[in-house]
């Protein structure tokens, strides 16, 4: 299958621009296209055949739930029921927007895959031009997660996207680089109070502005997830990831240590570290980018320093802890 790569300009809606793309979800085909997090793999969500092929594109696990993406909160209404006034609120505040709402689904509105057997529904309205275009045109929920490999950084240029699909995927809507780069949270609403199970750009501060107490969640192995991110790990590269404390001393005696093996170290920061051998920039923005560029190099482990976080940082930490798989340098 030869993949083809559609430069989208965001502030141009034309129909041709979008045709294509409309006619592979409507026949049971797959697109990656762009929102403010990361690209998505979209699939017809009400389609158990075009589900399947996300799955197998991806290599993603069958039990771990897909998040769908619609067009608009009264699209979302057509296809949730029971949906409490904290959910109401949260749609009218952070819509279209990196948050993702947990809720019951109607019976039989999607197809088993995405809600992996469940009878919840993660859904949104994603804040991107292509993507909004995109879903008011093909008028289906578009199930999307991450267009990568299952397990390994998520894609927040095209570039990445061909990388891990080509020739597996007909099509790649390329809107540019992603604004948040970090997935959307993910707020559980069949309880009470509202339950975080993957943080985003949006916060639990954020969150509790709006509609009060919201409950964090941690990653309990064994229970069936509602929200991807929950039970694998994710994000990972290529060379292993270790977490380290942002001290410049305690740093550049690791990148001696492992250097004295013969070993290369990339450290990714907000400074640089002349001694390693390669260094890439580390924010939420870029952390998936720089991740992906470690690959491009020979490099042997790579050391991811962190510090004491501001709230905005959670979401950034949540990622680094899943592509280290929790390892710490020592």
């Amino acid at each position: 299958m030869k993949t083809e790569i559609i430069l989208v300009d965001k502030n141009v809606n034309k129909e041709e621009t979008y045709s294509q793309a409309v006619e592979i979800l409507q026949n049971e085909g797959l697109v990656a296209f762009p929102t403010e997090t990361v690209y998505g793999l979209g699939a017809d969500a009400t389609n158990p055949q075009a589900v399947e092929k996300i799955f197998e594109a991806k290599g993603r696990p069958a039990d771990n739930p897909l998040i769908v993406h619609v067009d608009s909160k009264e699209s979302a209404l057509e296809w949730v029921q029971n949906v409490p006034d904290k959910a109401l609120q949260c749609m009218d505040a952070f819509w279209p927007g990196a948050l993702t709402l947990i809720m019951k689904s109607k019976p039989d509105a999607f197809a088993a895959n995405v809600t992996a057997g469940l009878s919840t529904v993660g859904i949104r309205v994603p804040n991107h031009p292509v993507a909004l275009n995109l879903l008011r045109r093909v008028k289906l929920p578009i199930a999307a997660p991450s267009a990568n490999t299952s397990g390994k950084p998520s894609p927040t240029r095209a570039e990445h996207v061909y990388h891990d699909m080509e020739g597996i995927i007909p099509l790649i809507l390329d809107g540019g680089a992603t604004a948040i780069g970090i997935e959307s949270t993910v707020l559980d609403m069949t309880c009470e109070p509202p339950v975080i199970l993957r943080p985003g750009n949006i916060t639990k501060e954020d969150l509790e502005q709006v509609i009060g107490t919201v409950r964090l969640s941690s990653d309990i192995q064994g229970n069936a997830p509602k929200s991807p991110g929950m039970k694998y790990m994710h994000y990972a590269p290529e060379a292993p990831v270790y977490l380290i404390e942002n001290d410049q001393a305690l740093v550049e005696k690791a990148i001696e240590h492992v250097q004295k093996d013969g070993k290369k170290v990339a450290v990714l920061s907000t400074v640089e570290f002349p001694l390693a051998d390669y260094y890439f920039r580390l924010s939420a923005e870029t952390l998936y980018d720089s991740l992906r560029k470690c690959d491009r190099t020979d490099v042997d482990l790579i050391l991811a320093t962190v510090s004491p976080a501001p709230k905005r940082n959670v979401a950034m930490m949540n990622r680094l802890e899943k592509a280290a798989d929790h390892k710490w340098f020592s």
